[in-house]
C-alpha cells in the first residue's frame, strides 16, 4: 500500500512539475522587436512578458539591423536551443529598406516557417510596410507578401507591427523608424491580436 501511495505521489509532483513549465514565445525579429533606443524593460517583448504572466516565457532573440537572410542562418540554432512552441517572425523590414529582392526575402521566410514547422512550433508571421515614397508597385508587393506566406501556410492573419502609430511621428524616435517607449504598448497589443489564437 506503501509503495502504491509513493508512487501515486509521484505521479501527481511529476504532472505539477511540468504543469508548472513555462511554454517558450521565441521573438524572432530585428531592431523593431530588439528595442532599439530603449531601455530592455520597455521594449514590446518585455512587455509581452507582462501580459502573458509565468505560463508562457517571452525569449527575445532578435537582432538590430537583421535581414531575412540573416534570420534564417540564426534560425536553427535558436529553435534547437530554446525548443520553442510559437515563433514570432518579424523579419523583412530591412530587406525592403536596403532595396533587396523581395523575392529572397518571400523564400527566406517561407524556409523559416517550415523550420518552425519541422520543429514543432507554431508560427505567428508580423507584417511590415515600406514607406510610400518608394512606390505604390513596391510597397503594395511588399505588404502582401506577408499575407500571401500566411494564407500558404495556413498562420493567423499578420498583424501590422505599427497599426495605430505609423502615421503618428511623436510617437517615433528622431530617426522615424523606431517606436518610443510610449508606443510600445501599442505594438504589444498589435502582437497579440495574432498571437492570442496561437496560444490556445
Amino acid at each position: 500500500m506503501a509503495r502504491i501511495l509513493l508512487g501515486l505521489l509521484s505521479v501527481v509532483v511529476t504532472a505539477s512539475a511540468w504543469a508548472a513549465t513555462p511554454r517558450t514565445v521565441l521573438v524572432f525579429g530585428d531592431s523593431l522587436s530588439a528595442g532599439y533606443g530603449l531601455r530592455r524593460e520597455e521594449a514590446w517583448p518585455v512587455l509581452l512578458q507582462q501580459k502573458l504572466g509565468t505560463n508562457w516565457q517571452v525569449v527575445n532573440a532578435s537582432v538590430s539591423g537583421e535581414t531575412t537572410a540573416g534570420g534564417l542562418t540564426r534560425l536553427p540554432a535558436a529553435l534547437k536551443e530554446h525548443k520553442p512552441a510559437i515563433v514570432i517572425i518579424e523579419l523583412g523590414a530591412n530587406d525592403g529598406l536596403r532595396g533587396l529582392p523581395l523575392d529572397s526575402a518571400r523564400k527566406n521566410l517561407a524556409s523559416m516557417i517550415e523550420l518552425d514547422q519541422a520543429a514543432g512550433a507554431k508560427t505567428l508571421l508580423i507584417s511590415m510596410q515600406m514607406p510610400p515614397n518608394f512606390g505604390a508597385a513596391f510597397t503594395t508587393k511588399f505588404s502582401a507578401m506577408f499575407d500571401d506566406l500566411a494564407q500558404t501556410y495556413k498562420l493567423p492573419k499578420p498583424p501590422f507591427l505599427l497599426d495605430g502609430i505609423a502615421d503618428k511621428p511623436d510617437l517615433f524616435q528622431a530617426d522615424q523608424l523606431h517606436p518610443v517607449a510610449r508606443a510600445e504598448g501599442t505594438v504589444r497589443d498589435n502582437v497579440l491580436k495574432g498571437l492570442t489564437p496561437l496560444l490556445k
